[in-house]
């Protein structure tokens, strides 16, 4: 039997100042409550008015337990790290960090040629078991990020599985699926969800009616329970960010741009970063 997710919670992202003043929408951010486990951040950059100024970006700074997701809809972000990779995320690419035990980096924004950067940035956590495994990349370019296309439905897979079409990122802990949706107007789509997993939809344009609710850009969708998410839209199109992953069930313990699960072992990241011991 199906059971569509409903609607439990809509929320409405909040400007906030990050990096070296970079204006981001956020709609979660980490948290002792872990309400949306495995998933601790989702922020929406845009750098498109002029009276912005010069374009301020994200130097050098570590993380530790999570795993960040950067994916581009327009303008590039260079970025290099403690590693000695280097490279740049450009429109459609999607850069999955598996930081670990831990790395240090940096992420500076460029402008397309229309002038804007358009992105986002998830943030997943790891479990206690994995929080310190050796860094990793996942870097996946946009001509290698497969579209599931049928009956007005338009879906970049970037991990997990919709209809046929599997995504290229693999072996992340929290099973997630992560998708970037697009659908017509005058059209319904069904997307099977495990039940148990947290799964959340940033509506970025548009409207539809999500489970039956109607639903505009610019908000964050949290789901309640059930196995399948639910969108129809009527005269309008609608885009959205679909993600959803198993929750880890694990006490977190945010702080800055590490998420362990004890005070402790924050205070030992601190301690390594001071002891120059922090990267290996």
């Amino acid at each position: 039997m199906t059971d569509f997710r409903p609607i439990s919670q809509i929320i409405e992202p909040q400007f906030v100042i990050e990096g070296a003043g970079v204006l981001l929408r956020r709609s979660i951010a980490p948290r002792q409550s872990n309400e949306f486990d495995p998933f601790l951040l989702f922020d929406h950059f845009a750098f498109n008015d002029p009276i912005e100024g010069p374009i301020r970006g994200f130097p050098y700074h570590p993380h530790r337990g999570i795993e960040t997701v950067t994916y581009m809809l327009e303008g590039s972000v260079h970025h290099r790290d403690s590693l000695g990779n280097t490279g740049l995320i450009g429109p459609g690419d999607v850069q999955w960090m598996t930081s670990g035990r831990g790395i240090l980096h940096e992420e500076m924004p460029r402008r397309g040629p229309s002038g804007a950067i358009y992105g986002f940035q998830l943030w997943v956590n790891l479990p206690s078991a994995l929080k310190m495994i050796q860094p990793r990349y996942q870097e996946v370019n946009a001509a290698t990020i497969p579209t599931y296309e049928k009956d007005g439905a338009t879906i970049r897979v970037v991990t997990g599985q919709v209809g046929d079409v599997a995504g290229p990122v693999t072996e992340i802990a929290a099973s997630p699926l992560y998708v970037d949706v697009g659908l017509a107007a005058n059209t319904e789509w069904t997307q099977p969800v495990p039940a148990g997993h947290t799964t959340l939809a940033y509506v970025f344009e548009g409207e539809a009616l999500i489970t039956g609710q109607t639903v505009s850009a610019v908000c964050l969708v949290v789901f309640g329970d059930g196995d399948v998410v639910h969108v129809k839209t009527e005269n309008s199109p609608v885009r959205f960010m679909l993600f959803a992953g198993q929750p880890f069930k694990e006490p977190i313990m945010p702080y800055g741009p590490f998420v362990m699960n004890t005070k402790e072992e924050i205070q030992q990241a601190l301690l390594d970063l001071k002891n120059g011991t922090f990267v290996q």
